[in-house]
């Protein structure tokens, strides 16, 4: 179908007045009854590399299969702003495809992602629009060349002769096909959902082309997962009338993840209703999920050069954990019940330090009752990488004759955070042996450029120590010092 201003315009309007606010309070994830070997998830653009993050990390989860569109190779910034902004999307050439698989092998040996054997029989659908400008499709190509290693060739669709640009495509909603603007949702007289999910599925039933009921769309409470990391307070489902609470229905379960500035304060509910899922979810019985990132995110998008943690593409990485408790939670039901509300956990008590040491410091506190895990912040950011199962953490990386603080959060089996500790404070020794500590004073911009800070939300964090360093730009000047491999604080050299 042709692209209709017009009729995209009424909808969008209409959408305003059906409730892009919460006109109704956020409820808790229900637990319905899927068949957790028909789980799959798919993305577009940030929301493509987080799908392949998903994809091959939790590949226990999502074995069943993936959809990327706009995306790239597993860990292709390795952790740098620099590389996903250069060849994660504009020069593909420099992608080292073979390093990143070998760096999936490994990771996969230690446990700190899911065995690779898990993605033998996935299915996999890649989509670039051969005019797409901000990821070129050379980059689509590495993706492909990537998955060759892991996935039969036989098992991958790669569609890339739609002339479109960086967007979702669909057959009758959106802006021009060669259009690149928000919502970066595109009508091209194809339909993208359609074809991803019939790979990843088989036939499907017709699609229903009437209106949906809107008691279908549920708006969830995201902070049960997580609190802050770039992740909004709630996220947003469509569960078919067959598999909500009381249903008969074994449903399956697909996760959709929204690009750069698709997230519901940048476009309202455009993405989760408008990119052609929902009708097909409708009469195949399948529970779409719609996390979302929030406007602390950088750009709205989801991590995948590491602007939040670390860790963003291994299993214990913030944004990743929780959409994976997401699952975990809408995926535990026999019969569709819905869970009580979470109680709040306590603040831990007696957090204390001991132990110091020129570059570490051990944390402890009191057990809390009902507490599955603990979270360990220094100066207000996370530092473990892994819940930690004892009462106790020893924190490392830190500079020598600097005094730091540290809280403490109790978390449920779910992960969901309970109250913040009292702080408790401690000065590490003075470094011996005569080491010498490289110093770097250069603006906030220069420093991300090479790899000692990274920005997220128009702010500079040091790399390591996440330290504060001011707004990400030219203007402001620190000086870094680098006390490890890649951890930097904020601080001079003798």
């Amino acid at each position: 179908m042709a692209f209709n201003f017009l009729r995209a315009a009424a909808a969008g309007a209409a959408m305003a007045l059906c409730g892009l606010g919460s006109v109704h309070a956020a409820v808790n994830l229900p637990a319905l009854k899927i068949d957790k070997t028909q789980t799959t998830v798919s993305g577009l653009s940030s929301g493509g590399f987080m799908a392949v993050q998903l994809h091959v990390a939790y590949s226990a989860t999502f074995a069943k299969g993936a959809g990327v569109v706009a995306g790239g190779p597993f860990y292709c910034a390795e952790g740098s702003v620099v590389n996903a902004t250069g060849r994660c999307m504009a020069s593909p050439a420099g992608i080292p495809t073979s390093t990143l698989v070998s760096t999936t092998n490994t990771w996969a040996s230690q446990g700190v992602i899911d065995p690779v054997a898990n993605l033998q029989n996935s299915k996999v659908y890649l989509f670039s629009g051969s005019l797409d400008s901000v990821v070129k499709t050379g980059v689509m190509d590495a993706l492909r060349t990537y998955y060759n290693s892991f996935v039969p060739a036989a098992n991958v669709v790669y569609k890339k002769d739609i002339a479109a640009e960086h967007a979702m495509v669909t057959d009758d909603y959106g802006n021009g096909c060669s259009t690149k603007g928000a919502p970066y949702i595109s009508d091209c007289n194809f339909d993208l959902a359609a074809a991803m999910l019939q790979h990843l599925y088989g036939t499907l039933n017709a699609r229903n082309n009437a209106t949906l009921p809107t008691g279908n769309y549920i708006e969830f409470n995201q902070s049960e997962f997580i609190t802050n990391h770039g992740m909004a307070t709630t996220g947003w489902a469509y569960v078919p009338q067959a598999c909500q609470a009381g249903g008969t229905a074994t449903c399956k379960l697909h996760v959709v993840l929204h690009g750069c500035k698709q997230n519901i304060s940048d476009v309202q509910q455009q993405y989760v209703r408008n990119t052609g899922y929902n009708r097909w979810a409708d009469t195949n019985n399948i529970v779409m999920l719609y996390p979302q990132t929030s406007t602390a995110a950088t750009n709205s998008c989801w991590d995948w050069w590491g602007y939040d943690s670390a860790n963003y593409s291994k299993k214990s990485g913030p944004q990743m954990a929780a959409v994976k408790a997401m699952v975990d939670r809408v995926s535990s039901g026999t019969g569709g019940t819905t869970p009580p509300d979470p109680v709040a956990l306590p603040a831990p008590t007696g957090v204390s330090t001991s132990g110091a040491t020129a570059s570490s410091m051990a944390i402890g506190w009191a057990a809390v009752t009902g507490a599955a895990s603990y979270n360990v912040y220094r100066n207000a950011n996370k530092v473990n990488a892994l819940p930690v199962t004892a009462t106790s953490y020893t924190d490392t990386g830190l500079a020598a004759s600097t005094t730091y603080s540290w809280t403490v959060r109790a978390a449920d089996a779910n992960g969901a955070e309970g109250a913040t500790s009292a702080a408790a404070s401690g000065t590490t020794l003075a470094a011996s042996g005569g080491g010498t500590a490289t110093c770097t004073t250069a603006s906030n911009y220069a420093h991300t450029l090479a790899g000692r800070a990274y920005a997220a939300g128009g702010y500079t964090y040091a790399l390591g120590s996440n330290q504060s360093m001011g707004l990400w730009n030219v203007f402001v000047t620190n000086t870094l010092k680098q006390t490890s491999t890649n951890y930097y604080v904020i601080g001079t050299c003798p």
